[in-house]
């Protein structure tokens, strides 16, 4: 059976498709989350030959994952994206590639939007040969706490209830069992929140707005904001802003990392295997 569709994956395209033309002015939250996962890549001591950047943007993914010998290919949902990067246009969840294809998958800032999440994490999976690894991060549960606040209290103010207007996010530990159920060894999962701040509400909807952050739900709010709506929303911000008229928003980021299973990885030592005392470890010396 068909995955209920959370997101309207044709409006997914479109809005990523007119965030191109200027996504350089609104990519810190991608840049930022890509030097993540670069300087943990180079902790590690293993060479990675074909790699899948997936969410490639305008390319400047891939160029923080250049190196020697090493072969990128570019995918991304939106069409003008995966132009730019010379790359494919591809659902995470429909992945075209064959199994075993990739050493490493690196996907940046687009797994929070996609209809089947653990069905993309598993193709992740198989896609990767055997001792492959998968790096991912997106915006996670807890982002964009003051809109969600002020969203709703607009649409109660001038509409009499909630609207639609935030998709539902995936926070650390439920990334981390996704990563278990879909086949990954010594899978982690860690988050870190970055605050961002704004001197008005307008300047925040055109950073998401930007990025390809809107509002892509299947079943989304139908009615736009009006003027009542957005001074609504305007009152708010200067009711919570600090002394310098700036509010800061906060991005609750997820770091995902995974390997395709393999018989020459580690593995967790049997239960009861243990030969030392965990209570005797912890007891205070002396």
């Amino acid at each position: 059976m068909d995955q209920p569709a959370i997101f309207d994956r044709s409006l997914r395209r479109l809005r990523r498709d007119r965030a191109a033309a200027r996504f350089a002015d609104h990519a810190f939250l991608v840049d930022h989350m890509a030097d993540e996962l670069a300087e943990r890549l180079a902790m590690v001591t293993r060479d990675f030959g074909r790699v899948l950047v997936l969410g490639c943007h305008d390319g400047r993914i891939a160029r923080r994952f250049a190196a020697l010998g090493r072969r990128i290919v570019n995918a991304d949902p939106g069409f003008a994206f995966a132009r730019a990067a010379g790359g494919v246009q591809c659902d995470e969840d429909r992945l075209p590639f064959a199994d075993a294809s990739f050493d490493l998958v690196v996907a940046v800032g687009t797994l929070d939007t996609v209809n089947d999440l653990p069905g993309a994490l598993t193709l992740i999976r198989r896609v990767l040969r055997p001792d492959g690894l998968f790096l991912g991060a997106f915006a996670g549960a807890g982002s964009l706490a003051w809109l969600k606040r002020a969203t709703l209290a607009a649409d109660s103010a001038t509409h009499g209830g909630a609207a639609a207007r935030i998709h539902p996010q995936v926070d650390v530990r439920a990334a981390g069992d996704l990563l278990s159920r879909a086949g990954f060894a010594l899978q982690v999962a860690d988050g870190e929140r970055l605050d961002v701040g704004y001197g008005d509400p307008i300047r925040l909807i055109h950073d998401l707005r930007g990025m390809a952050a809107t509002n892509i739900l299947a079943q989304r709010a139908r009615t736009a904001p009006g003027r009542a709506w957005l001074a609504e929303l305007f009152g708010r911000f200067q009711a919570e802003a600090g002394p310098d008229g700036r509010l800061r928003e906060s991005f609750d980021l997820v770091y995902l990392s995974g390997w395709s299973p393999s018989p020459d990885q580690p593995k967790p030592a049997k239960r009861g295997s243990a030969t030392a005392s965990m209570i005797e470890a912890l007891r205070p010396k002396g």
